[in-house]
């Protein structure tokens, strides 16, 4: 569909194959390649998720969808997508999306709480490969998402839907807890929101559920020597298991995919740590290309468009 108005999907990128490891890993590094032991590791999470992750696949999924979604509810939209990390990389997305006449942009990173070291990162991507060519779109970003009425109800329907496979006698007695990925402990210089978003939409979630007890934990801190928020879901469940907690249902809503921080880190790094606790852990269903998710993301398109009308 040729259009000049589209939507920038942004997502965080995956390797398509373990080969493309090392190269995936040495652009998150800036350029700097990483020793060849972090390379290893990164390679072993892979190989035990299956050697590459969905992501870039249910990204393209939620391209279509919301493309489709959009032109439903009476907007003349194309939609692409663009990665920080990995092909197609943001660049390589704007300059297909000049060649075909796009000339106004909405972009939104599939991630719903912002940080300067995350959603900011996306946008300065943006912004360089932008004036790289000339600057030739109009473009909207969308910072955050967070509290989209319909992306709480989500969360909520998907925490039921998680309890629920519980056996009947240990629903009332699970704790649910939260996460998101880490960021270093030096964003809190800055007054980032990131970290007050997250609990703000974990909060919005629980008053949902009428949770009055809740619990809000980090995963997936990076390999730098400097310090990373917590505490890391590791060792909170000691935590909860000195408390006398048998079942977790882990919400990570703080990532609406299926990639390695769900697929390694919580699928059998955290569950893996929990049942040598003594703890069964259920994860909630992410959001993926749910049709609840497009509507999500659809949502917060319509309500750029309407205010940009106005």
């Amino acid at each position: 569909m040729a259009t000049e108005n589209a939507v920038l999907l942004m997502a965080y990128g995956t390797p398509d194959r373990l080969e493309d490891v090392a190269d995936y890993f040495t652009h998150i590094r800036g350029g700097r390649r990483p020793p060849q032991s972090a390379i290893d590791n990164l390679t072993a999470r892979y190989v035990a998720i299956g050697g590459t992750t969905p992501l870039r696949a249910i990204t393209e999924t939620v391209r279509d969808r919301l493309r489709d979604q959009l032109v439903a509810d009476g907007l003349t939209y194309d939609a692409y997508i663009g990665m920080r990390h990995w092909h197609p990389y943001i660049a390589e997305t704007l300059r297909t999306m000049r060649d075909a006449g796009v000339r106004r942009i909405t972009a939104i990173a599939l991630a719903p709480h912002y940080s300067r070291m995350s959603i900011g990162a996306y946008r300065d991507a943006v912004e360089a490969a932008h004036a790289e060519l000339g600057n030739p779109f109009e473009i909207t970003y969308i910072d955050r998402w967070h509290d989209e009425p319909a992306f709480t109800s989500l969360i909520a329907s998907r925490v039921q839907d998680a309890v629920a496979r519980l056996p009947e006698s240990e629903r009332a007695s699970a704790t649910v807890v939260f996460s998101a990925h880490s960021l270093p402990v030096r964003i809190r210089e800055w007054n980032d929101p990131y970290e007050a978003e997250l609990l703000s939409s974990s909060s919005a979630v629980a008053t949902r559920l009428g949770l009055s007890d809740w619990r809000f934990a980090w995963q997936s801190a990076g390999g730098s020597h400097e310090p990373w928020i917590g505490p890391d879901i590791l060792d909170y469940l000691e935590t909860l298991r000195d408390e006398g907690a048998r079942t977790v249902v882990l919400v990570p809503i703080g990532f609406v995919s299926d990639h390695l921080e769900i697929l390694y880190d919580v699928d059998i790094e955290a569950t893996n740590a929990a049942r040598e606790l003594g703890i069964q852990l259920v994860r909630v269903e992410m959001p993926n290309a749910s049709p609840e998710f497009i509507r999500v993301l659809a949502d917060a398109v319509e309500r750029v468009e309407t205010t940009s009308v106005k």
